[in-house]
């Protein structure tokens, strides 16, 4: 059975029971695919592109990851934190160079990578959604696919219609929008306008599906 492995942060990770009802996209994934593609989630919170490599996590990928498998490459929220030195990637330059060794680590144990944007925040102004939620991270990453022949999923462009098409109000559900003593783990409510209901990552990830099942 072919495994599909998810590299990416906290949009697309497996949540600790105290960060419930947050929750990612790729925990989800495997309702929506093949029973005979194996999801293998290694997506970790508040990963960038450069801190999942320096920690190590690229390199235990490179050691599992096989011949028919599949890489879906998911990253940006964390490459855009400007004052971090640890996560910081010039959407540009070093971001695009660290997406390919994502790639690279695919091709050289002959598995397929395939990018997938940043999925769009949740920021209105005027009443309208922000154009670049994610900065330009998004656009970066399909213009490294397109010179590099890889196949790109644009989780972006997908989710930030579906924010539009919702508007303002009906989009919080997709997000982790509690009032206050609503849940256990936060007592004094949430306005995250970044992460993800659990309604939210099961949607993105039947429309991340049906997008992917159109190419493996």
């Amino acid at each position: 059975m072919p495994k599909l492995y998810i590299a990416g942060d906290s949009l697309a990770s497996i949540k600790l029971e105290d960060k419930r009802p947050e929750s990612g996209w790729g925990e989800y994934l495997s309702f929506f695919i093949s029973p005979k593609i194996e999801v293998v989630n290694l997506a970790i919170n508040g990963r960038s592109t450069k801190s999942y490599i320096n920690e190590g996590s690229l390199s235990k990928i490179d050691h599992m990851i096989k011949k028919g498998d599949y890489l879906l490459i998911s990253f940006g929220h964390n490459d855009e934190k400007i004052g971090d030195l640890t996560r910081y990637t010039n959407p540009n330059t070093d971001y695009q160079e660290n997406l390919l060794r994502f790639a690279r680590v695919a091709w050289k144990n002959e598995a397929t990578p395939i990018f997938v944007t940043s999925i769009s925040r949740r920021i209105f102004k005027d009443s309208k959604l922000v154009l670049d939620t994610v900065s330009s991270y998004p656009q970066s990453m399909k213009k490294c696919a397109k010179q590099h022949h890889i196949l790109c999923i644009d989780a972006y462009a997908i989710s930030h219609q579906i924010i539009c098409d919702l508007g303002e109000e009906k989009s919080k559900s997709l997000f982790l929008h509690l009032d206050k003593n609503m849940h256990k783990n936060y007592p004094l409510g949430i306005e995250d306008n970044t992460h993800l209901s659990p309604y939210g990552a099961k949607l993105i990830a039947s429309l991340i599906a049906i997008e992917l099942n159109k190419i493996i």
